[in-house]
């Protein structure tokens, strides 16, 4: 008999941010969809790009974010010059290698792939949307039209094709719809 996987609560994950995500979630109205997350792990070299950029993101309260200096990784180090990544993303991936039950949060794609090769799960401001869905802070409805609004409300730059592609499959999943729990 084999050993079960641990699988750490879904909604009790530790979050490391890139700045991607918080910006693209703030120009959304929807950082409050990281509130589930018992932390929020931000790196110095990310908290200052979000500052440059988008400021007001870092001034949610009800936000568990935690600033970090991040520690430095041989294996990020070989894989950042790989894939050519920034302070940010290259700081972010270290604080995950450091935290295995973490959860990276970015847009970039060579982010994703850097990740990807070091076995750190990744997800964007899309997967975030669809997890709303899951997780019940969203409905379905409110997640599309949060999907439809991203070209005109948003900096986060993603080909029209994908972005039609993912809006057609949370339109066609049958992922439940949230439950007001307002009378």
């Amino acid at each position: 008999m084999t050993e079960p996987v641990f699988r750490p609560n879904v909604g009790a994950r530790i979050a490391v941010a890139d700045a991607g995500p918080l910006i693209h979630l703030d120009e959304l109205d929807c950082l409050g969809l990281l509130t589930d997350f018992i932390e929020v792990r931000v790196p110095e070299a990310v908290w200052r790009e979000v500052e440059r950029h988008r400021p007001q993101a870092l001034l949610a309260q009800d936000i568990p974010w935690i600033r970090y200096s991040a520690p430095t990784s041989r294996q990020v180090d070989a894989v950042a010059t790989l894939y050519t990544l920034h302070p940010g993303e290259r700081d972010a991936l270290s604080l995950c290698i450091d935290s295995p039950e973490s959860l990276l949060l970015t847009d970039d794609t060579a982010a994703r792939l850097a990740a990807k090769t070091l076995a750190i799960e990744a997800h964007g401001t899309l997967g975030l949307l669809i997890r709303a869905i899951r997780r019940r802070q969203l409905t379905k409805t409110e997640v599309l039209d949060l999907l439809r609004e991203i070209p005109l409300r948003t900096t986060l730059h993603i080909r029209a094709a994908l972005l039609a592609e993912v809006i057609a499959r949370v339109a066609e999943s049958d992922e439940p719809a949230r439950v007001d729990p307002r009378p």
